[in-house]
């Protein structure tokens, strides 16, 4: 007899055992938690020919763009490829199919038609909305998971993700006020659920309240750090805040224990060590020894080239140590990347090789080169994924490079940009203040009066 899932589908291969370890790991990354890839392996110990517990392997593994997940998640699909399968699991496959090869966009389509016919599936609905995520489509972020929403309800196991998913897609689309409302509602239904927790904290952060960021995590950290494998991201965002209010000694605080005290050679935590460190640089902070260790976790992988939004982020660390040969690996990943022709090749040709290429420029102090391939980008920069607030390092760089280099309009003209959108910021007093500097050091008929407001914006405290 074919036995049924939580929300009604039928799921081959199961029997009792296997889909309690099926749906307990399903818990698991629907809150970031634990480790769903060993409580699936029990799935699949339980039961070698389920479909579904296949299928949830494959997406644990191709989900963290980890270059060694690709082969692991082949051969989820190859195990299930000739099993009995639904047509709703028969999509999946398809999926997976697809992503292996580097289609995300197909992938992503694929699941959106699944999720249209069978909206309670809620593998589906987070397997597409990282997809989104991951080409940069803040759109389908928000859409994908709004269709599916009238098929759910309070009383559902799950709906708590549902919330938290639809809140990224909101704050990804500028809906602010809705979007901290469904994340705050997804974390009072499940405490546990990172994606909620990390959704409000990108609410905040874009509507520049850095105070309220740190009392929305830091006072609730045990609910959403402890056995989260988003808790690095989520302690990002806590020390992004205090980077804002120019708490530097608590941002190295942080990075030197949550963020990279345990070394993670995981991706998305080593792109959160990378642009914490680079956004540190760039304010002048002496980092120390830390971008070597940094490096080091990268280096096994620069010429991985199967995400272009990676690139970027290990070049700051191969650049910030002065390592000429890893920093030509990722581009000659590059180049094999824009010759194939999976996404990836669009992924890198719009964007990630002008941004690496630019962070490359800023590090060896070429400043005009930086600011001509960053300026190409900054309005398409979404089409290699990655947040609003992971982009934004874009923007501060480009800034940077324009107040180091000897464009003192350009430096006016970019600040006054950051300040119209973020007033209350002291970053942007701060940048200000320095654009002032460097427009009082060029001369002309007003550097008295910039003089003048360069130490006044200066003696502010932050």
């Amino acid at each position: 007899m074919t036995l049924t899932d939580q929300y009604g589908h039928a799921v081959s291969g199961a029997s009792p055992e296997s889909l309690a370890c099926f749906e307990q790991a399903s818990h698991e990354l629907r809150c970031f938690i634990a480790d769903p890839v060993a409580t699936v392996d029990r799935a699949l110990d339980a039961s070698p020919d389920m479909t579904m517990a296949h299928v949830l392997k494959a997406w644990l593994h191709l989900l963290g763009t980890e270059p060694e997940g690709i082969p692991v998640a082949r051969a989820c699909h190859e195990a299930a490829a000739n099993l009995p399968a639904t047509e709703r699991e028969r999509a999946h496959l398809e999926a997976i199919r697809l992503l292996v090869d580097g289609r995300w966009h197909a992938a992503g389509r694929v699941l959106e038609d699944l999720s249209i016919a069978w909206p309670r599936d809620p593998l589906a609905l987070q397997a597409g909305h990282q997809i989104d995520f991951f080409t940069g489509n803040s759109r389908m972020l928000r859409d994908r998971i709004a269709r599916a929403l009238p098929a759910w309800s309070g009383t559902m196991p799950g709906y708590h993700a549902v919330l938290g998913m639809h809140a990224f897609g909101l704050e990804e689309t500028a809906d602010y006020e809705q979007a901290e409302r469904q994340g705050r509602r997804c974390v009072e239904l499940e405490p546990r659920d990172g994606w909620g927790w990390h959704a409000v904290a990108h609410v905040i952060e874009m509507r520049n309240r850095p105070r309220d960021g740190i009392a929305w995590l830091q006072p609730n950290s045990a609910s959403w750090a402890p056995e989260s494998f988003l808790a690095v991201h989520n302690w990002w965002h806590l020390a992004l805040y205090h980077l804002e209010l120019g708490d530097i000694d608590e941002v190295l605080r942080l990075f030197d224990g949550p963020i990279f005290g345990a070394r993670s050679t995981v991706v998305v935590d080593m792109i959160d060590a990378s642009a914490m460190l680079w956004r540190l640089q760039m304010r002048g902070v002496d980092v120390g020894d830390r971008w070597q260790a940094v490096a080091d976790n990268w280096a096994p992988i620069a010429g991985a080239g199967n995400y272009a939004f990676n690139d970027m982020h290990a070049m700051m660390a191969f650049v910030s140590t002065g390592q000429l040969a890893p920093q030509q690996q990722v581009l000659d990943a590059q180049e094999a990347a824009l010759a194939g022709d999976a996404d990836n090749a669009a992924f890198t040709r719009e964007a990630g090789r002008p941004a690496t290429l630019a962070i490359r420029a800023f590090g060896e102090g070429d400043y005009a080169q930086a600011i001509r391939l960053l300026r190409s980008i900054r309005s398409i920069a979404h089409r290699f994924g990655g947040s609003h607030a992971q982009r934004d390092v874009i923007d501060l760089t480009l800034i940077e490079a324009a107040l180091r280099s000897d464009d003192p309009a350009l430096a006016r003209a970019l600040v006054n940009e950051r300040v119209a959108l973020r007033p209350t910021s002291p970053l942007s007093r701060l940048f200000a203040a320095r654009a002032a500097s460097v427009a009082a050091a060029s001369g002309g008929a007003s550097s008295a009066g910039s003089a003048a407001r360069a130490a006044r914006l200066l003696a502010e405290p932050l």
